[in-house]
């Protein structure tokens, strides 16, 4: 009785000691940063930068609220930007990763930054936009303003200079990704500018910024997606779309970041 009593303890224990080593191993490991030439840092849309054409059919088909539909866009855009620099090859910090742990930080950013509605760069020879000033003149006695139509979106510019050294101080981040507004617009929906009756897709609009260590502005814009206007779950869209705009944002940053220093 005893042995058995003593073989069965050891089984137990023995068991019991198999299976926490199982749940050890189960575990995800932390992840490493791996030897990369730059390291990014992803800053999401301030929530009041957020116009969604659409909100009300995703409601009626998830029952999520506007602040949830707000957040879900929010959080899906950072998740899928990490992983386009992650696969790129770049060192990454989502500042939507853990929302307590950069709370604090997150608005230490938004105190610092200032925002102007400018001409959408041309990526294809691209420059940072200026800053313009209103065209005033006197017409038959009237002051008429001057109207430009070109296509504009929402840029960024950092009040304070210190604001990305010291972000470089505390996450060793070069690059800095700013996602500045997001539109979520309606079949049909198109901008003031532009002729015709609109898309009949609806279309996904991320304005931009991005800068590097020096406080330069190595890329700006807009980046577009148009999807089914029939998909209303917000999931299914950062899953299936965002994708595509992290991707060619990433393309911009890269092209970017491989001209020489003297030619910027």
């Amino acid at each position: 009785m005893k042995r058995t009593a003593v073989f069965l303890l050891f089984t137990c224990l023995a068991g019991g000691a198999a299976a926490q080593n199982k749940t050890i191993f189960e575990k995800p490991k932390t992840e490493r940063e791996s030897v990369a030439a730059h390291k990014a840092l992803i800053i999401p849309f301030e929530p009041k930068l957020y116009f969604g054409e659409v909100d009300y059919n995703i409601n009626a088909e998830t029952k999520l609220s506007s602040k949830e539909i707000k957040y879900k866009f929010r959080d899906g855009l950072n998740e899928q930007l990490y992983k386009a620099f992650k696969t790129g090859g770049y060192n990454c910090v989502d500042m939507m990763e853990d929302t307590a742990k950069y709370k604090k930080d997150l608005a230490g950013i938004y105190q610092y930054l200032r925002y102007d509605y400018q001409k959408v760069p041309n990526q294809e020879n691209y420059q940072p936009p200026k800053t313009e000033k209103e065209q005033k003149a006197i017409e038959k006695g009237q002051l008429n303003v001057e109207t430009n139509s070109d296509l504009r979106f929402m840029n960024a510019r950092i009040a304070n200079p210190k604001t990305l050294q010291q972000l470089n101080a505390k996450y060793k981040t070069d690059v800095f990704v700013f996602i500045n507004q997001l539109d979520i617009r309606a079949s049909g929906s198109k901008d003031p500018t532009q002729l015709g009756e609109g898309s009949t897709k609806r279309k996904i609009v991320v304005h931009y910024t991005v800068f590097n260590l020096a406080g330069k502005e190595i890329n700006s814009g807009i980046a577009e997606e148009e999807f089914d206007p029939m998909l209303n779950n917000p999931k299914k869209i950062t899953d299936k779309h965002f994708p595509k705009v992290a991707a060619l944002i990433l393309q911009r940053v890269n092209k970017a970041l491989s001209v020489p220093q003297a030619q910027k």
